[in-house]
């Protein structure tokens, strides 16, 4: 096992996804600002959550002997419209996920490691369906009659 490969994997994962994390709250915070409760309810969620994920990132650190840090992250951009956010949202995703594969398996004997990589692989990938989802049910049922699901 090499745990510096361990640690640089999860500490690039940590960074970014602590990034994202706070996209999602303050992306939360405008679309409930615009009465869309139930999207605002998901996002704030989806931050909670992805918190979550960087606290285990950061201790399984601190359990291979490396140095725990959030490093700074480039700025976000923040959407007035849901429909422009889920879409950059799932490029993200479908830009991500498979990388997040690719790196679960360079720490496959870092069973530890693996196997919170590979948890956080599933999460990320239930949300990239979720949103491919969603802009599937605005295609098929329209946009108003979505929004208005999300009141």
């Amino acid at each position: 096992m090499n745990a510096q490969t361990s640690i640089q994997i999860l500490q690039a994962y940590a960074t970014g996804l602590a990034a994202q994390s706070m996209q999602h709250k303050v992306q939360s915070k405008v679309f409930k600002s615009m009465g869309l409760t139930k999207l605002a309810d998901k996002y704030a969620d989806h931050s909670t959550e992805e918190m979550q994920w960087v606290d285990k990132f950061i201790d399984r650190i601190i359990d291979l002997g490396g140095e725990a840090k959030v490093e700074a992250a480039p700025a976000q951009t923040i959407y007035k419209n849901p429909v422009d956010f889920i879409k950059a949202d799932l490029e993200v995703s479908e830009r991500e996920v498979p990388n997040l594969g690719k790196a679960t398996c360079a720490v496959a004997e870092d069973l530890t490691t693996f196997d919170l990589l590979k948890g956080y692989y599933q999460d990320e990938e239930e949300d990239m369906f979720w949103m491919r989802g969603q802009l599937e049910l605005i295609e098929c049922i329209g946009l108003q009659n979505w929004l208005t699901k999300q009141l």
